[in-house]
């Protein structure tokens, strides 16, 4: 075996990390190539003193949730290179299963994560809602473990059509991320081609006016299906409650994958999607922070409203699969995204009688291009007896973005009782024009020790080398800068098997985030500071059918930016967030199936100006969420019926903007379901949404815009057919 040593002192090149990859990706092929002799080599009967292993069947990816009919699966990977036990995972996890996601009608992520446990979603348009955990908001999403910038007023958050399971680690995730917000991981695990042909169409429709089409055929292009091939294609309108809010998305997704040898195997993935919508920015309310009471359907835009965006998306893949259980995979994304808009917007509080003092739009021109490479190599050690693990790898990412803007007023007045869309459009120039670069390669590794059967001691780290630059287009010169040098990033778990199905655990977990502030020397501050303790027990009960999991955890967000009390900036606030959760998934009976979950936090400044004050205001202390279903299985035409339901409930919880606090209620919402196959192969479903009409505001924000009522009773209907 050929051992490549590389060693440094200060920051490593792009050409080193780049060297290392490609060594790497050069190693798979050869990989592949001694799969027959290393399979050989692990049968007891090439030698009859070798250790015989437990039999392994990979199905795929080994994970895929699609043919599954289940709310819940064993296995996830996100904040892991490797696919693993849910219960080997020392944080809290949730999934969301294909059934599940067609189950809720499900279309963009931020529709998806609405109803996930422990998760707050700000509403917005679908696709540009902004997403939340343990009080602060996910900057990064990944698309089979490869990340990807994440910005919610861009409206890039990946349709559901194309993917096949999202799963969500709470809670900072830097060992495998590098840079980034401590809110956790978000992983959408994207279909994959399957080994027999498959295909369904779905239709459907609800009571706003909204349509939308889906059409997905998988085929294997040899007999065996070792080379296979899988195409999904959505087209959706949607219409909405609110007025002149027409949210228009087509998606066009393309997979290949190849098995090069029994152990080796390749994959292409293309993916585009478009949106074009009339946005709205939400209400505004009375001066003093008083939310409205109005009808739903009121709207603040003006007719020429508009956001359109494309989203590009390559994804390649090579993994190798060693025999004895470990693996070797690298991996590439490249996006590009184009996103233009402007609207218009309420740009006061309403009086007393309604009356809007001024009109503001905002215009935007946003390009961007991100890289993500990823390779690392995870193998089995047998020492003393006991099994473990170690996993080594390398990544780069590099965004770069060029950021237009334009903001002013329309010189328009409304009255938000009687609003008037027929409003002055600009002409815009773009006041500000910045282009940013960021490059970010680290160097990580993870052990996995078994002192004894049942106890599973992790440790891991990272190095990360962060930087960014932003150029002022309009004057040429650098505005900012940010400068990262071997961040180091530990990890630390101990899982403990109680019984074969019971694993209390505890965790340790950080991450960072540069800053682009500068202190009274000119200095930039140094990079916030994630961390989290977590204490759990997962289990797996009823025979595997159902998991269920209880944690507590506290989190700590360091060197935030604060006045020094002299007029300078120095990194010194701190953010402190705690709570509990508890998360059941999957089959109660083998016809039932369930999802619930329930989450306690609380947020607050422990020092600075805001010291003892609320941090996450938006996030109620106590969230609750339960969907369930069931079919009936007893014979004769009940046989095919089947019903769900769900209830969601929030506690209050407020938005403070300058100065002004704005307070709402918390609510309870209830949603229910019912279907019938019609054949073995055409289903039709019902779902109402809200059933009891709850009039409730699920976000607010400042006194001109984001204050948006939850959406009122509605009804969907849809059909779909498989083949």
């Amino acid at each position: 075996m050929t051992v490549y040593t590389v060693s440094w002192r200060h920051r490593p090149s792009v050409r080193v990390l780049a060297a290392v990859l490609f060594s790497s990706q050069l190693a798979v092929p050869a990989l592949a190539q001694e799969a027959g002799a290393e399979a050989e080599a692990a049968s007891p009967a090439a030698d009859s003193g070798a250790i015989e292993l437990p039999e392994m069947v990979v199905t795929g990816s080994g994970y895929e949730t699609e043919t599954t009919d289940s709310y819940t699966t064993d296995f996830i990977s996100v904040g892991e290179k490797d696919t693993r036990l849910w219960r080997e995972v020392p944080q809290s996890t949730t999934v969301l299963t294909r059934e599940y996601l067609e189950d809720r009608n499900a279309s963009s992520l931020d529709t998806a994560l609405r109803d996930a446990p422990g998760l707050l979603v700000l509403d917005n348009d679908n696709g540009r809602s902004s997403l939340y955990s343990r009080g602060f908001e996910f900057d990064s999403l990944s698309f089979n473990g490869l990340p990807a910038p994440l910005s919610s007023i861009y409206g890039t958050q990946p349709d559901m059509a194309i993917v096949d399971h999202v799963e969500i680690l709470k809670g900072p995730s830097g060992l495998f991320a590098g840079a980034g917000e401590p809110a956790g991981a978000i992983n959408m695990h994207l279909k994959r081609p399957l080994r027999e042909f498959q295909g369904s169409s779905e239709v459907s429709g609800d009571s706003w006016g909204g349509v939308r089409g889906e059409a997905d055929l998988s085929v294997p292009f040899t007999e065996d299906g070792d080379v296979r091939g899988r195409l999904v294609l959505a087209r959706g309108h949607d219409e909405g409650w609110v007025d002149n809010n027409d949210n228009d998305v087509s998606v066009g997704y393309g997979t290949m994958q190849a098995d090069l040898t029994n152990m080796t195997t390749a994959s292409l993935t293309i993916s585009h999607m478009q949106r074009d919508i009339e946005p709205y920015n939400g209400l505004p309310t009375y001066a003093d922070g008083t939310l409205l009471d109005i009808d739903r359907s009121t709207t603040t835009g003006a007719d020429w409203n508009d956001f359109d965006n494309r989203v590009t998306d390559y994804i390649g893949e090579l993994e190798h699969r060693f025999a004895d259980g470990g693996h070797a995979k690298v991996s590439a994304r490249y996006s590009d995204r184009d996103v233009d808009f402007l609207y218009g917007y309420a740009g006061s509080a309403a009086a007393a009688n309604g009356d809007i003092s001024s009109v503001s739009w905002l215009a935007r021109d946003y390009e961007e291009t991100s890289l993500a490479l990823d390779s690392h190599i995870s193998k089995p050690i047998r020492l003393f007896g006991q099994e473990h693990n170690v996993l080594v790898g390398a990544d780069y990412q590099r965004f770069e973005n060029t950021f237009k803007q334009g903001r002013g007023a329309t010189g328009d007045t409304n009255n938000i009782f009687h609003w008037n869309t027929n409003l002055t459009r600009p002409s815009v120039t773009y006041s500000s024009q910045t282009e940013t670069e960021t490059d970010q390669y680290g160097l990580y590794g993870q052990v996995r020790i078994k002192p004894i059967d049942d106890l599973t001691l992790i440790g891991g780290g990272r190095s990360t080398w962060y930087q960014s630059e932003t150029t002022d287009l309009l004057t040429s010169t650098q505005t900012g800068e940010q400068d990262v040098d071997a961040e180091f990033t530990p990890y630390a778990g101990v899982v403990y098997d109680l019984t074969e199905t019971i694993s209390p655990y505890v965790s340790y977990t950080e991450i960072f985030q540069p800053q682009s502030q500068v202190n009274a020397s000119g200095q930039t501050l140094e990079p916030r500071q994630g961390s989290q303790y977590e204490a759990g027990v997962k289990a797996s009960l009823l025979d595997g059918g159902l998991n269920a999991s209880a944690a507590v955890f506290h989190l700590t967000d360091e060197n935030r930016p604060m006045s020094d009390g002299a007029g300078n900036t120095v990194a010194g606030e701190e953010v402190e967030v705690e709570g509990v959760e508890f998360e059941v998934s999957g089959n109660i009976q083998p016809n039932w199936e369930v999802l619930a979950g329930y989450t306690y936090s609380r947020s607050e400044y422990v020092n600075g100006t805001n010291s003892g004050d609320v941090f996450s205001t938006y996030t109620p202390r106590h969230m609750a969420h339960l969907w369930t279903k069931y079919r009936f299985n007893t014979g004769g035409w009940m046989n095919d019926l089947f019903v769900g339901g769900g209830v969601k409930a929030f506690s209050d919880f407020k938005s403070i903007s300058r100065g002004t606090t704005i307070n709402a209620d918390g609510y309870v919402v209830v949603d229910v379901m019912a279907g019938y196959d019609i054949t073995d192969s055409v289903t039709a479903t019902l779902t109402v949404n809200n059933l009891f009409d709850e009039k409730y505001y699920s976000r607010v924000g400042g006194a001109s815009v984001f204050n948006f009522y939850g959406e009122p009773r509605s009804a969907l209907l849809s059909l779909k057919a498989v083949f």
